[in-house]
């Protein structure tokens, strides 16, 4: 039977099983789609059902998650955990409080991750959870109680030889405090690597908070360098105003790049002479505010209410927001402006038309499983220093994670040529982090 056929009658199976779960679907065939070169190679792979059983979770726990508002209104929410595979090492990845989480959004993010963790070569396996829980405009109680309780749910689920979470959209630092404090309190048990993204104070690593979006700009960097090209001068879009985009514009400012517009969910900041990052953490990080009051500290400033980020020319552009936040009329706005790079902060952020438009385009594009692995492999390294009870320097932590990054895209640059799909990291990404894993789950047995 033909690799195309195998994989078409799997994907068929995937949605039958895993009905409703568009976003569940759209992760699993992108990667199915650029299976077919190392099945022909690999027909062991068929044989052992490697496929059918990476495409079904080890675990799923979905539970109630009952908090209590500053009036003494009950709330009830659900809460996820998905632990895709721990072939490779304990379940890693974040959580995300959003109130468009379901049960398919965090199938699609686990499934993302198995392959994500896997190309970074660091110890860990895939997971990912969260709730439709919404941290805005809740005070800083509202908070602590809503991650108590969620804690109180997952805590039999998670530990550092189990599965570590860590932090994503809607989870950050105070949020990964307080279930950290939660577990405290129910283990009677100091275990600092059963959650990462920990404040470097009490057991986090310097430089996480940077690392996804440090990585994602060390990645577009090395795609530039294989095209004779660098970062020095460019005109770049980001979208979000989110930890991954504040930091993705703090190292292309640092490479000398110029970033002109961000944005958050109700708009977008166009500001050509170069957005001033400072303000920008002012009101996201401090404020916790809406990304409009930019304007207030620069007039020359424009704010596109409802805007579409994608439709400002750019040399280069960074989606750091959300998934499929870049379908493809923007993806053909971005090409016909002249975009020669992307480089994905965010999660799936591009349609599948949008990632068609620009291969076609033979423009440089870098998926998040390649580009947006920084986070992930910083997270290793903070259990690395929590198993050793050692911290090491920012300098120390952003060196290593620039090494994974230029390690990941030589990889992918590789696998890609290697069969048959030059330039193509879509391709050598999917190849790479599904051969690792297949190859532990051969040496495995059936599992």
């Amino acid at each position: 039977m033909e690799a195309e056929t195998i994989t078409s009658k799997i994907f068929e199976d995937v949605i039958r099983r895993n009905s409703g779960e568009s976003d569940f679907h759209q992760a699993v065939k992108e990667v199915l789609e650029t299976l077919g070169p190392v099945l022909k190679k690999h027909p062991e792979y068929v044989d052992y059902k490697i496929i059918e059983r990476i495409c079904e979770p080890e675990r799923q726990v979905i539970f109630r998650v009952p908090w209590q508002d500053d009036q003494g209104k009950i709330h009830v929410n659900r809460g996820f955990r998905v632990g895709f595979s721990s072939l490779l090492g304990p379940y890693k990845g974040g959580l995300r409080f959003h109130p468009s989480v379901y049960l398919g959004t965090i199938k699609f993010l686990a499934f993302e991750q198995v392959f994500k963790n896997a190309i970074t070569g660091m110890p860990i396996g895939g997971g990912k959870g969260g709730s439709d829980f919404d941290p805005k405009g809740k005070s800083e109680n509202e908070v602590m109680r809503f991650c108590q309780s969620f804690m109180t749910e997952l805590y039999p689920y998670v530990g550092g030889n189990i599965d570590v979470p860590a932090g994503d959209i809607g989870v950050g630092a105070r949020e990964i405090g307080y279930l950290f404090g939660q577990y405290k309190r129910i283990t009677h048990s100091y275990e600092s690597g059963v959650l990462t993204g920990k404040n470097p104070k009490w057991g986090g690593s310097l430089a996480r908070k940077e690392a996804t979006g440090y990585g994602c700009v060390f990645f577009v960097d090395e795609m530039l360098k294989v095209r004779g090209q660098t970062l020095e001068g460019k005109n770049c879009l980001v979208s979000g105003s989110g930890n991954v985009a504040i930091y993705a514009m703090e190292k292309l400012t640092a490479f000398g790049a110029k970033v002109i517009a961000c944005s958050d969910s109700n708009g977008v900041i166009y500001h050509p002479q170069g957005i001033q990052l400072a303000t920008v953490k002012e009101i996201k990080e401090i404020k916790r505010q809406r990304i409009h009051l930019y304007t207030h500290e620069h007039k020359e400033a424009q704010y596109i209410e409802g805007g579409n980020i994608w439709d400002i020319p750019c040399d280069i552009a960074l989606p750091c927001a959300t998934q499929n936040e870049l379908d493809e009329n923007s993806a053909r706005k971005l090409v016909a402006n002249g975009c020669i790079a992307i480089s994905e902060g965010a999660n799936m952020p591009t349609t599948p038309g949008g990632v068609k438009v620009f291969h076609e385009a033979k423009i440089a594009y870098g998926p998040g499983k390649a580009a947006n692995a920084g986070g992930v492999a910083t997270s290793a390294l903070e259990m690395q220093q929590n198993a050793s009870r050692d911290s090491w320097s920012f300098d120390t932590v952003e060196q290593r994670l620039h090494s994974i990054m230029k390690n990941i895209h030589q990889e992918c640059f590789e696998t890609g040529a290697k069969y048959g799909y030059s330039n193509n990291y879509v391709v050598g990404a999917n190849i790479l982090g599904f051969r690792r894993v297949a190859e532990a789950m051969l040496a495995f047995g059936v599992i």
